[in-house]
């Protein structure tokens, strides 16, 4: 009768491979703490043996449970979803860095999670730590985590008075450059069209100022939309607030690029000619912005390098280290809904 073969084991691993069981379980896990030679001697031995590592035994004897919570912050009134564009290329990313580091994600999103993430996620073993992505209008649970020393990393805007680390982009800049752009093709009455209550979009209306300013254009307050993050709420906006002063609006500048498309969808049936009367910039370079008529200039966000730095961050911090808040680039992208002048 044939016998069967040996079962190995973790501790069989790190023999073969001359280091220490905690030593193969980081490499197997291709944590960077480990060199690149010695991650790769581990991985060879163990894919060479069809060695995998047993989840439920890793847990119970390190007390882990190998995922991240993601958790998207959304206000109660928003109709934004998980579906949108920017949101899905943001967690594609972040899921691809979690997998290739040895964990599994949990999505939720604020609306039906438990109001005491602390207890929900990290006290309960759901998870060893969070990615929260958005700011809202400055939910106190975000604070919670912070004082109870859970650790997580946070997409936003950075104020400087946070007790925790920030990954996001440069939304002041970001703006400052869509509306300059604006300025430089002529326009000179440019509305806003986003929801300010959140720090992301504040940071985006300063930028708008900004410029404005720079310009020596007097910013208007009635020209400040708030505008819910979704095409459906820049084409109400654009219709039910804006059509009274297109005589003399000339520019729009909206916080995302689904608003900017909903706002574009409603000046182009009323036969408002983009750019020509109305030139448009929006912000985040979805992918559908490339491909709309007329394409959409916008800003463009580094979802690729955010969406790693979360992941980088949150297990440098779960690992003991310390983890400190970034600003991403970002870049304007000319396209036809705003190019009036060739020069």
């Amino acid at each position: 009768m044939k016998q069967a073969a040996k079962v190995m084991t973790l501790a069989d691993i790190a023999r073969l491979a001359g280091v220490s069981e905690s030593t193969a379980s980081r490499a197997l896990r291709d944590n960077p703490v480990i060199n690149a030679q010695t991650r790769q001697k581990v991985q060879q031995i163990a894919a060479d043996h069809q060695f995998k590592v047993n989840a439920t035994a890793r847990s119970l004897r390190t007390q882990k449970s190998h995922t991240i919570a993601v958790i998207i912050l959304f206000d109660a009134k928003t109709q934004q979803a998980i579906s949108d564009p920017f949101l899905l290329d943001i967690l594609g990313v972040i899921a691809d860095e979690l997998t290739a580091k040895g964990y599994d994600m949990l999505l939720s999103t604020s609306k039906t999670t438990d109001k005491d993430w602390r207890s929900y996620y990290f006290d309960s073993k759901r998870a060893d730590g969070l990615i929260v992505i958005g700011q809202g209008e400055h939910d106190a649970r975000v604070d919670q985590l912070a004082a109870a020393g859970v650790p997580f990393v946070l997409w936003g805007a950075a104020t400087g008075t946070e007790q925790y680390p920030v990954i996001g982009s440069d939304n002041r800049q970001g703006a400052q450059l869509a509306v300059a752009h604006l300025i430089k093709q002529g326009c000179k009455r440019i509305a806003f069209l986003g929801d300010i209550r959140h720090t992301e979009i504040e940071m985006r209306y300063l930028g708008y100022q900004d410029a404005l300013r720079a310009a020596g254009i007097k910013p208007e307050p009635a020209l400040q939309l708030n505008t819910d993050f979704t095409a459906q709420a820049g084409y109400l906006q654009t219709q039910q607030a804006l059509f009274d002063q297109l005589a003399s609006l000339d520019g729009i500048f909206a916080a995302s690029d689904a608003i900017a498309m909903g706002a574009m969808k409603a000046l182009l049936e009323h036969g408002i000619k983009v750019p020509q009367q109305v030139a448009i910039v929006g912000f985040d370079d979805i992918a559908m912005s490339a491909y709309c008529t007329p394409s959409l200039t916008t800003v463009k966000q580094d979802t690729h390098a955010g969406g790693q730095l979360l992941v980088a961050e949150l297990l440098s911090r779960i690992d003991g280290g310390k983890a400190a808040s970034q600003l991403l680039p970002v870049k304007l992208v000319d396209r036809q809904s705003s190019l009036r002048n060739s020069t």
